[in-house]
């Protein structure tokens, strides 16, 4: 029987499938995945991924972040660019850190930015989830990171106590409530571990700001990222928990970053 033909055989096709899809950006998007298929068949089945609602990111295997190119995998969290307005403050804070942690890392998107801009750190990642550990080891390997599997803080050696610069975690913030009103991309295709924060959204959040300073070398600092309405409570959970407390706050991303620092 003769194979048959491929389905398409222009830019221009990719960016009429993709727009008829609804995809907003199609001539980008068509772009990203003409460059990262490599045969006729794998651009058919990433275009046929993207249309039915995959996100991009995870199309194409990639997500640019801080001017890196991030592995994305199915079933891993993909790193969102608002994230870097937290790498900025982090960076502005502790510009000398040689002890970086990236909790709830994800695909270790912001310990990878955050060893790219220092230097040689001593680079270490968590993640509860096995994909996103596996995915962090590959995107921070370049900086020699060591990355953890476990729950928060128990991840982590002891031999860290006291003595982290920068303890950036991104953790989930969504209020359980509300994961059903994510965007499809969000809610059907990246675990529910990453978005799903509690009650309030603020459970795992209140849980690292616990904690946080028994880690922390003096003088280093937590970063997480929440939103405008929980950012007044989350503030309080850092200076409930002995942290000198800031709330920063990003117009051209939209982001509210909370650094607490040991004093």
């Amino acid at each position: 029987m003769p194979s048959l033909p491929p389905r398409f055989t222009s830019a221009d096709s990719v960016v009429t499938a993709l727009r008829t899809a609804g995809c907003v950006f199609a001539e980008d998007e068509a772009r990203l995945i003409l460059a990262a298929a490599r045969t006729p068949d794998e651009l058919t089945d990433m275009v046929d991924r993207r249309v039915t609602g995959h996100p991009l990111e995870l199309v194409v295997g990639w997500a640019e972040f801080h001017g890196l190119r991030i592995t994305v995998a199915p079933g891993v969290f993909v790193p969102r660019r608002r994230t870097e307005f937290l790498v900025d403050q982090a960076l502005a804070h502790s510009p000398d850190a040689s002890v970086v942690v990236d909790l709830c890392c994800g695909s270790g998107a912001v310990g990878a930015a955050l060893a790219a801009a220092l230097g040689p750190v001593e680079l270490h990642a968590a993640d509860i989830d096995p994909a996103a550990v596996e995915c962090a080891r590959r995107n921070t390997a370049d900086a020699d990171g060591r990355v953890h599997a476990g729950d928060l803080f128990a991840a982590l050696p002891d031999g860290l106590r006291g003595r982290v610069d920068i303890l950036a975690a991104n953790v989930p913030y969504v209020p359980t409530d509300e994961v059903g009103l994510l965007p499809a991309e969000a809610r059907d295709h990246e675990p529910l571990v990453a978005l799903d924060g509690g009650t309030d959204g603020l459970d795992i959040l209140r849980r690292v700001a616990a904690e946080a300073p028994r880690w922390l070398a003096p003088g280093g600092c937590l970063l997480v990222e929440t939103s405008e309405r929980q950012a007044s409570a989350a503030v309080d959970a850092f200076t409930r928990s002995g942290l000198t407390t800031r709330l920063a706050v990003s117009e051209e991303f939209y982001a509210h970053v909370v650094v607490g620092t040991r004093t």
